[in-house]
C-alpha cells in the first residue's frame, strides 16, 4: 500500500544509522515492527500479578511434551 508521510528527515537518518537497514522503507518497517512488539510486551508486563493461576497446574510438566 503506497502511503505518503512527512517524516522528520533527521529522525529518519538516525533510524537508518541505528538499524543498519539500507533503505528508508526497510528502516520504517523495522521501526513499526519493533514498536508493535514493545507495546505488546508492555501489555504483558501490566498483567503481572493480576492473573490467577490454578494451584494444581504444573508448568514444568507442560514443558516436556514427549
Amino acid at each position: 500500500m503506497a502511503t505518503n508521510l512527512s517524516i522528520d528527515p533527521e529522525l529518519l537518518e538516525r533510524a537508518l544509522e541505528v538499524s543498519g537497514e539500507r533503505t528508508k522503507k526497510a528502516a520504517v518497517t523495522l521501526a513499526l515492527q519493533e514498536f508493535i512488539a514493545r507495546r505488546g510486551q508492555k501489555r504483558l508486563v501490566e498483567l503481572m500479578g493480576k492473573l490467577e493461576w490454578e494451584p494444581s497446574f504444573d508448568y514444568k510438566a507442560e514443558r516436556s511434551r514427549e
